[in-house]
């Protein structure tokens, strides 16, 4: 069975590892809203998390980065007084950095450079960026737009947020294999990460929304919310910033029965109810693979492919 996933971040890559457990043929839709470039290096936070937690070089304790990191690049540009100190690169993720920038300078899409960093990692699903065109998420807030990275790194998301912008989304293309892949999907899943600046970029570029909805495969959701609460990071100031309250069913009618053919929330939702959109609930902490498979065989279940 050929399962896409729309995923960003670390919940998202710890979602794909339950969904590879399972033994499916995965193609993984990430977000590349929080690509950015500094110190002259092409950043993409999300594409790297998803490849180094499936590659096994994932620092699992600090939730980001690679395991085993060393920080001397970073501590020689503190000490040059080099802007910005406040985005820490560490010297494994720098050497990523490094041939990603330099395969992109070369004129290679983001696709085929992921393609490439993946064939070191070996993440045993297909990743594709959201689009091949730079795409960035922007904070507006206090009358100025920052980076994403920005905001949430340095300004750990205290700085009032007014709006996000996705710049470059309008006028950026699907990349190459996203649509196909969608269109050949049997099973479509919204993976647990935040609905407002993980998956809402990947579903502003025009022709992946569109394509969810024309989908012959069943788009089963799962909720990033639970008991009223994000499992981590800041999707709450996420969602109240865009006026969507901090909930299951919030996050559930954010997405909408257009686009959800399900919607899967935590037990202590049990009681959401989403227009429209079939509910159901079970226990959505990943504590471990097994448990993450678990979630996603329920997905399955809920769309009618067990």
């Amino acid at each position: 069975m050929h399962v896409v996933v729309l995923a960003g971040g670390i919940g998202g890559a710890r979602f794909l590892l339950g969904v590879r457990e399972l033994g499916f043929d995965v193609t993984a839709v990430v977000n590349t809203g929080d690509d950015v470039t500094m110190h002259g290096l092409r950043i993409c936070p999300d594409l790297d998390s998803v490849m180094y937690t499936l590659g096994g070089g994932a620092d699992t304790e600090r939730g980001w980065g690679r395991a085993g990191e060393s920080w001397v690049i970073k501590e020689e540009l503190a000490a040059y007084g080099a802007e910005p100190t406040w985005f820490g690169l560490g010297d494994k993720d720098v050497a990523t950095h490094l041939v990603r920038t330099r395969m992109l300078a070369a004129g290679n899409p983001l696709s085929t450079v992921v393609a490439a960093l993946c064939d070191r990692w070996q993440p045993g699903i297909r990743m594709l960026p959201m689009s091949d065109e730079r795409v960035e998420t922007h904070v507006v807030t206090e009358g100025r737009a920052i980076h994403f990275q920005e905001w949430w790194v340095r300004h750990r998301g205290r700085v009032p947020a007014e709006r996000f912008v996705f710049t470059g989304a309008a006028e950026a293309k699907p990349a190459a294999g996203v649509l196909d892949a969608i269109a050949s999907a049997d099973l479509i899943l919204l993976a647990p990460s935040n609905p407002v600046v993980s998956i809402a970029p990947i579903l502003a570029v025009p022709g992946i929304r569109e394509a969810l909805v024309d989908a012959s495969a069943p788009v089963i959701g799962v909720s990033p919310i639970i008991g009223g609460a994000p499992v981590r990071g800041m999707a709450d100031r996420c969602l109240a910033t865009i006026g969507v309250e901090v909930s299951a069913a919030g996050v559930g009618a954010l997405y909408g029965s257009e686009l959800l053919d399900g919607w899967l929330v935590d037990d202590s939702d049990a009681d959401t109810a989403v227009e429209g959109v079939p509910v159901r609930s079970r226990p959505l902490w990943m504590t471990d693979t097994a448990a993450t498979a678990g979630i996603v065989r329920e997905a399955v279940d809920l769309a009618g492919l067990s």
